[in-house]
């Protein structure tokens, strides 16, 4: 890392140098609380992170309760968001929300450290969330902090809009918030990676096909119709159709092709019945260039037309799921640029742009209108760090860097004009 020029930023970087073992301990103690989703009650890690930000001195600081049958619609038990506003100076420039979630898919077999010890191994932070995305949580936090010593050089606001429902769809984490006014941002980082900045990502579409027929005695198996039967053509209709897919090719740098996948599928009564009913989930992903809404009428035609061969049977689909891309956000853009600038003042070379094959909350800003990015703590790539699986890491190199990164680009994009 060289020296910047500016005495302000090199005095926040050497802040955040002096701060590491709080910023490290804070995101050990988000790793400690158990926030599995589902089941999707994470009311005790939102209510930690919320006096945990008025113990360090967030004074705007709430915790907002989402109604129940919102929640239970979205498939959740317990919803309540944490969001804190820092003013600088009269808050007339930039309003700029920074959002991580704290909720986690399920910790799963094969672990070699604890899922919730947040142990720290050869310079790995380990724990189920460590990467995705609790260190962002910890990254945003102390880097709003380490821009108070010069709140009089600044002007505008930084929300710390913290949601627990990203691996439900965030229909009641970041979406509820805008669509309630919480915040009305001109501009959105959401969590992501040091070690390069998203600029588009996937959408996703989730669709429930249910195969029905009619039951009967084993030894008269002609009296039923066979809805596992009608399912297997189904399935190989989709199969089929998956081996097409791959001809389909994204102008965005980091994705590739669509892909769809069957992850899910039961039916039957007994061993000695004819089933009357299958169903399977699937989850098809949409690359930038893809409506979610025509990808899904194909499907429907498809899943309708293999169907439609076995006599006695009928067929119902349900989307579940309908996550849209996002991006790409030009690179010349002012979030861009400026994110770009501070990379090359803390990591070496170039930062990379591009875009990520999953699907993220940063669409819910671009679906309002919000210029946004995915930054944070990270590694390269999700496999780098066992996203999603066993033994789960980030560097705690990655995270005092990426800290410093966006401490760096709030203050340049909250400076008053000289």
């Amino acid at each position: 890392m060289r020296l910047v020029d500016d005495q302000a930023k090199q005095e926040i970087l050497e802040w955040i140098d002096s701060e590491q073992e709080r910023l490290v301990q804070f995101v050990q103690e988000l790793v400690a609380i158990p926030s599995d989703n589902p089941p999707g009650d994470c009311l005790a890690i939102a209510d930690f992170i919320e006096r945990k930000l008025r113990e360090l001195q967030f004074h705007d600081t709430a915790l907002l309760e989402v109604a129940e049958e919102e929640v239970k619609a979205n498939g959740m038990l317990k919803v309540s968001n944490v969001l804190s506003t820092t003013v600088f100076g009269s808050g007339a420039g930039v309003d700029i929300a920074l959002n991580a979630h704290g909720d986690v898919v399920a910790p799963g077999l094969g672990w070699t450290h604890d899922p919730y010890g947040g142990e720290i191994v050869d310079g790995k932070l380990y724990g189920r969330g460590a990467a995705v995305s609790k260190s962002d949580i910890g990254t945003y936090t102390f880097a709003v902090m380490a821009l108070r010593k010069y709140a009089d050089q600044l002007s505008g606001k930084v929300s710390l809009a913290f949601t627990f429902d990203e691996e439900a769809g965030g229909l009641v984490g970041p979406k509820w918030l805008l669509d309630n006014g919480y915040i009305r941002p001109d501009l959105a980082i959401a969590a992501g990676f040091t070690h390069s900045i998203v600029n588009a990502h996937n959408g996703c579409l989730h669709l429930e096909i249910r195969v029905k027929g009619k039951s009967a005695h084993a030894a008269l198996p002609e009296t039923g119709h066979d809805a596992l039967e009608a399912m297997t053509g189904v399935l190989q209709a989709l199969y089929g159709y998956r081996r097409t897919l791959g001809q389909v090719r994204s102008q965005v740098a980091g994705i590739k092709s669509p892909s769809l996948v069957v992850g899910l599928i039961s039916g039957g009564i007994n061993t000695n019945v004819v089933p009357d009913q299958c169903v399977i989930r699937l989850d098809r992903r949409l690359i930038p260039e893809e409506n979610g809404e025509q990808v899904e009428a194909e499907i429907r035609q498809l899943v309708e037309n293999a169907a439609g061969s076995y006599p006695g049977i009928t067929v119902e689909i349900e989307r579940i799921l309908l996550a849209n891309s996002y991006g790409p956000v030009p690179e010349d853009s002012l979030l861009v640029r400026t994110l770009c600038a501070n990379w090359k003042e803390v990591m070496e070379g170039e930062p990379e742009i591009h875009g990520v094959p999953l699907y993220a909350d940063a669409r819910l800003f671009a679906e309002a209108g919000i210029p946004v990015v995915m930054f944070g703590a990270g590694p390269r790539t999700l496999e780098e760090a066992n996203g999603h699986r066993a033994d789960e890491h980030v560097r705690v190199d990655d995270l005092i860097k990426a800290t410093k990164i966006v401490a760096l680009t709030l203050y340049d994009l909250l400076k008053k004009p000289a």
